[in-house]
């Protein structure tokens, strides 16, 4: 999925001073998040236990299924739970009672219902950052869920402010840009999706770092694009790394 990244060397050198702006997203990069919908999903095709098709053709089609899901309602749990129902009347023989629809609901509590497990190292480094920078929280999906995890997770203090868009495009980028008056070469965005955190924020002018994450969401996936000339695409192992960009 990812080509290598761009001269290590970089990664040690390159210290940044005081006056940044970090844009910094939240699932997967601050707290685990995706995790929990896979045990759903696991939970489910197991439940399903297709007589035809296998745990890997399930799993394809429920891809396809929530892709439609959230071109049609967005993110969150309202649109993945009708993916899993969806799914189910599609390839399942048997009817989709009440009984049935609430057996598969409830392989979503898993995700709803966990404790906020942060990522190693960002609780120790947050504060180090915005004692030196100006932090935005930059999260895409359903606002009220999202709103809900950042009061949860005690983290909101840290952030200047917490931006919701409904897709994380080159567009959404510049408007964060306009509305709080950022200088581009100055403003980096930090997450773990090439997708919505990486490839649009550097069309949108700016600096990406990207946290790879062994459970990104696979309609995540897409190669990290290289930088264009003047901007920066950094990869780093952890969170814990940030520290040493940023000084």
């Amino acid at each position: 999925m990812h080509p290598p990244p761009e001269n290590p060397s970089i990664h040690s050198s390159l210290h940044l001073p005081s006056g940044q702006t970090l844009l910094i997203d939240a699932d997967d990069t601050l707290w685990e998040n995706n995790l929990y919908f896979e045990k759903a999903i696991a939970g489910f095709i197991q439940h399903l236990n297709h007589k035809h098709y296998s745990h890997d053709e399930v799993r394809a089609f429920l891809n396809r299924v929530e892709k439609e899901s959230v071109q049609e309602r967005g993110y969150g749990l309202h649109s993945f739970r009708h993916s899993l129902l969806r799914c189910f009347e599609s390839l399942s023989v048997e009817p989709l009672t009440p009984e049935r629809e609430q057996e598969i609901i409830h392989f979503t509590h898993v995700v709803e219902d966990h404790a906020i497990e942060f990522l190693p190292g960002v609780v120790e480094t947050l504060p180090a950052l915005a004692a030196h920078h100006q932090l935005l929280l930059v999260t895409k999906g359903n606002f009220e869920e999202q709103t809900a995890k950042v009061e949860r997770s005690g983290l909101s203090t840290h952030f200047a402010a917490v931006e919701v868009p409904a897709e994380k495009t080159p567009e959404s980028y510049r408007n964060i840009v306009e509305k709080y008056r950022l200088n581009p070469a100055a403003t980096w965005m930090i997450g773990n999706s090439p997708k919505s955190d990486i490839n649009p924020a550097l069309e949108a002018g700016l600096h990406a770092i990207f946290l790879a994450h062994p459970n990104t969401w696979v309609l995540e996936h897409e190669d990290v694009r290289t930088a264009p000339p003047g901007q920066h695409c950094l990869w780093l192992e952890g969170f814990a790394d940030l520290a040493k960009v940023f000084s």
